[in-house]
């Protein structure tokens, strides 16, 4: 155990006395997630855009200008709306006066809806065989839905550069080498590296979020004991991968690639910054090899739905499994040279 301490204090020194490090860990979240709650905080909800060209000397009243959510946009000459919907730039054009006329653009999905929009407003009514049915509920913001995806991000960042590139650095530097003459063991060296990771993980990710909601508030459906457990095991996943790229890299040039390898793929792909629930079947199935993607639909299912621990197994069954392989490997292929 005492090697074990010194292994791990001066892990977390080292961590802490690299400044730049330390900065990007901790304020690279905060300044995302404040910039995407100012940039998403407006309140104009419109959907839609529409050109609008009132023909001279009329003052024409039509009941699809008051739709809602609609952005209705007035054009004092009707060729230059024209050209804008052509390059889908507006999702339709109405000429009101005498005669009311309308044009789309046949390419374009937002003209087709809004068609039927207007053809909707004509009619004032919905089909007879439709019964209308409400529910209410408060909004999920943007930010509210960001949160978990940023938090996993930095997860991510801080576990495969700060584990996998930390260890590379040593093997380069010769450092490894001079560990391996004293009493230490491998094991011992991983599990502090592990272990000194996850508090720091865990300390910077705690300040972060508590440190954005008290001034945004961020919604929380669930228990944040099991938020906690979640990015525990997704912080030890990660860690034990970034382990796994350190056991055989000779340098931090092979090491920073395939670090960049693993993270460009897991971070446009695992539902960080956009939902994945439109795409692709396939490319749905392909993200789900990513431990990232696992970290970020449990954490947002507690936040935004509040799923219990138990009702996530489909995401905490493969992370265990993914972990218990990464550790594996990098017990076995792991080299002090």
């Amino acid at each position: 155990m005492k090697r074990f301490w010194a292994l791990f204090i001066a892990r977390n020194k080292e961590f802490y006395r690299d400044r730049a490090a330390f900065g990007w860990n901790l304020f690279f979240p905060v300044i995302v997630i404040f910039g995407f709650a100012f940039a998403f905080s407006g309140g104009n909800q419109n959907l839609y855009k529409v050109g609008v060209f009132n023909e001279p000397g009329t003052h024409p009243v039509n009941a699809f200008t008051q739709t809602q959510y609609v952005d209705f946009v007035t054009y004092p000459e009707l060729q230059p709306a024209l050209e804008r919907l052509r390059h889908q730039q507006l999702d339709m054009v109405i000429a009101l006066g005498q005669k009311n006329q309308y044009w789309i653009n046949e390419s374009s999905p937002k003209s087709y809806l809004m068609e039927r929009v207007l053809k909707g407003s004509e009619s004032g009514s919905v089909p007879s065989n439709f019964e209308k049915q409400a529910v209410n509920g408060k909004e999920i913001r943007y930010v509210d839905w960001l949160v978990s995806g940023m938090l996993s991000l930095n997860i991510m960042f801080s576990a495969l550069f700060g584990v996998g590139y930390t260890i590379v650095r040593y093997r380069q530097n010769k450092v490894l080498r001079r560990l391996k003459a004293t009493p230490i063991s491998a094991f011992e060296f991983l599990t502090a590296q592990v272990a000194s990771r996850l508090i720091l993980i865990l300390g910077v990710s705690t300040v972060v979020y508590f440190g954005c909601n008290s001034l945004l508030h961020f919604q929380m459906l669930g228990s944040y004991l099991d938020l906690f457990i979640v990015l525990v095991l997704g912080a030890v996943c990660l860690i034990s991968l970034g382990l796994l790229v350190a056991t055989r890299s000779a340098s931090e040039e092979f090491a920073s690639g395939v670090v960049n390898l693993i993270t460009w793929p897991m971070m446009f792909l695992s539902g960080a910054w956009f939902s994945l629930e439109g795409a692709n079947p396939w490319l749905r199935k392909f993200a789900l090899i990513f431990p990232l993607t696992h970290v970020i639909d449990s954490s947002r299912a507690i936040m935004t739905e509040g799923a219990r621990i138990s009702e996530l197994g489909a995401h905490l069954i493969p992370l265990g499994l993914m972990t218990a392989l990464f550790l594996v490997l990098s017990a076995y292929l792991f080299k002090w040279e």
